[in-house]
């Protein structure tokens, strides 16, 4: 019986996408890393290596079926039966929806939504015959409460948590055990706000508070092993599901006066790369230019993901309250 797992993560080789890799590589996985970029892929193979883990680097452009399918193989052909499939990739278009064009926003679907799509459709072509796998759907906390400025993104990850849906029913009436989860991620200190396109007048960034990119890496690799429906990342993300269903038209009201928390302070570059036709040039690893406002942990997450520790420590304390207050009380006469 396979003890290391096989796993395969769009969008491999920045971001979460790079932080999952190396989160898998430290638990001496095989991982199909899959992308655009091929000198990021490389050293992102090098660097799994280095962890402890098996790679393999397919160039890979998610928003292509045909060529997804053929990662799907080359990674089964290489390291036997994929046991988890991430779907990680993304791009988008930071402007006001009116100043988007009709092909860059079909491009942002197709990488972001129809990427998932492909993804899930080769995962589960090998996972249902032999009725064992799990697909991870990388999601955020604009799946339940999109934001201006964002429109493609957002549209794109309601649309992921739909079709998802969709098919956790299907795989139910199936009898089937492969698994379908996704996790909702709060703002993230990743690369993206530096390489997608921006019609913006200042640097884009993630809206406050924002999170490193491990903080989602463990929480994908824990939901790859849990069983669960949904994860929450951070208590932003609870927040923005709990408030989209309590005050939807306050926040509509809210975030209309807030443009500028998705901005900083930056004017645009006249050499800010571009990632969203073809790869951004260079090496940016997982990280973005935020680290010194970036939170480590989620206590929230730590909560979630040790819940039943908690309430096993919660039981405990209530019966030492019980017992304390069911002792008799001597009284000396």
């Amino acid at each position: 019986m396979r003890k290391l797992k096989v796993v395969v993560i769009t969008g491999a080789t920045a971001g979460v996408g790079r932080a999952t890799a190396r989160a898998f590589a430290r638990q001496g996985c095989s991982i199909g890393l899959l992308a655009r970029g091929r000198e990021r892929l490389e050293i992102t193979k090098s660097e799994v290596e280095a962890l402890g883990g098996t790679a393999l680097a397919v160039p890979t452009d998610v928003a292509d079926a045909t060529q997804v399918d053929a990662a799907a193989s080359r990674v089964e052909s290489e390291f036997g039966p994929i046991d988890v499939w991430v779907n990680n990739a993304m791009t988008t278009i930071f402007a006001p929806f009116a100043e988007i064009t009709a092909a860059e926003y079909k491009r942002a679907t197709e990488v972001t939504y129809l990427g998932a799509v492909h993804g899930t459709m080769a995962a589960l072509r090998t996972m249902l015959p032999r009725d064992e796998g799990v697909v991870v759907q990388v999601g955020s906390a604009l799946a339940y409460r999109s934001i201006p400025l964002q429109a493609p993104y957002c549209g794109a990850k309601h649309a992921i948590a739909g079709f998802t849906d969709s098919i956790r029913s299907e795989l139910l009436h199936r009898k089937s055990k492969v698994r379908l989860t996704m996790v909702q991620m709060p703002a993230l200190n990743t690369p993206q706000f530096s390489w997608c396109r921006t019609r913006l007048p200042r640097h884009p960034q993630p809206v406050p508070p924002i999170f490193e990119p491990e903080v989602a890496a463990e929480a994908i690799v824990w939901a790859s092993n849990h069983k669960r429906r949904e994860v929450y990342v951070g208590m932003p993300t609870v927040m923005a599901v709990v408030g989209n269903k309590i005050a939807p038209r306050f926040l509509d009201h809210y975030l209309a006066w807030n443009f500028d928390s998705q901005q900083t302070d930056r004017p645009i570059a006249g050499d800010r790369p571009d990632n969203l036709f073809e790869p951004a040039p260079g090496d940016h690893g997982a990280h973005g230019i935020f680290d010194s406002r970036s939170r480590a942990m989620s206590l929230q997450f730590w909560a979630d993901s040790n819940r039943h520790l908690l309430g096993l420590a919660a039981l405990a304390v209530g019966t030492l309250v019980y017992l304390k207050r069911r002792r008799p009380v001597h009284r000396s006469s």
